[in-house]
């Protein structure tokens, strides 16, 4: 069994396009670059905030053989793929191509569409052929801001029994649920990542392996110290750094979204570069106040 060892942070893979919507592959080599000199565990590639949603099939496996590529030959640092699709067929042949393209684990999430019908019991069937026929270990993703759906803890704990299941990236941020899934997992080889820099420091004090956050594509080594602060034991230190680090999170996540995130990415000397329509850029008033939190949380 694959065991992922978080004992680092991982970030998200910001999706680089040109104005023309083509991928910015030279762009996403330079990031790439950038973040490889971060203390990472590994990259996610076509996470929430990678706008996985608005790429083509080819686009998505394409940008992991691109990642994976561009990482230095030396580098120890994991690529995941988000390889969820709305079926359970389709997500299976996601997570091949994408294990062929050189990831080292997937992360699905939940299907959403046909919400009514997405019980317990259809989940549960899910998860189990997308690992029972995926080549590489599977991530569970639960992020309800997005799909609605809230997999629920009895299906997660009975999910982590299965040999080719390692973990989950929980986004819901119910740090009871959090709590729970570590608490009735430890018998198995399950790790539970946090979904957001808000909650890391709770989580990893939980007994959570680390987080994937989406504020680490732009503050990647403050989160990575929030992680080792945390780990080490050091708590008034993190505390002070999880307590500094919530107004950026907000805003790269729920106050401006993914164009914020990449409008900050474009500030601190990354590409971050358009959105993929139908996104919009932000308006100039909310650029000014994005500006504002990360001035004052003096991370500019």
């Amino acid at each position: 069994m694959f065991v992922l060892l978080l004992l680092r942070c991982r970030r998200y893979v910001g999706m680089a396009q040109n104005k023309d919507e083509s991928i910015a592959y030279d762009k996403l080599a330079k990031n790439v670059d950038v973040w490889s000199k971060i203390p990472f565990r590994g990259l996610v590639v076509e996470g929430s905030n990678g706008e996985y949603v608005y790429l083509t099939l080819e686009e998505r496996v394409e940008m992991v053989r691109k990642t994976k590529e561009y990482l230095p030959s030396s580098s120890e640092k994991l690529v995941l793929s988000g390889s969820g699709c709305e079926s359970t067929r389709a997500t299976i042949e996601m997570s091949q191509k994408m294990a062929a393209a050189g990831a080292d684990a997937v992360m699905v999430v939940t299907p959403s569409y046909y919400k009514s019908g997405m019980k317990d019991k259809a989940l549960h069937a899910h998860f189990t052929a997308v690992a029972d026929n995926c080549p590489v270990p599977v991530i569970l993703y639960s992020v309800p801001a997005f799909t609605v759906i809230d997999l629920s803890l009895d299906v997660i704990v009975d999910l982590a029994h299965h040999p080719n299941i390692i973990g989950i990236k929980e986004s819901g941020g119910d740090i009871t649920k959090i709590g729970s899934i570590i608490h009735r997992t430890q018998d198995v080889d399950f790790q539970v990542i946090a979904g957001s820099a808000s909650f890391l420091l709770s989580t990893i004090n939980l007994g959570g392996v680390g987080g994937v956050c989406a504020l680490a594509n732009v503050l990647g080594e403050a989160v990575c110290e929030l992680q080792q602060l945390t780990t080490k034991g050091s708590m008034k230190e993190a505390i002070q750094l999880q307590k500094k680090l919530i107004a950026p999170n907000s805003a790269v996540t729920k106050d401006f979204g993914i164009p914020g995130l990449k409008q900050v990415m474009d500030w601190v000397g990354l590409y971050g570069g358009p959105t993929r329509a139908p996104l919009l850029p932000l308006p100039e008033p909310e650029v000014t106040k994005l500006k504002k939190v990360f001035v004052d949380s003096g991370y500019l």
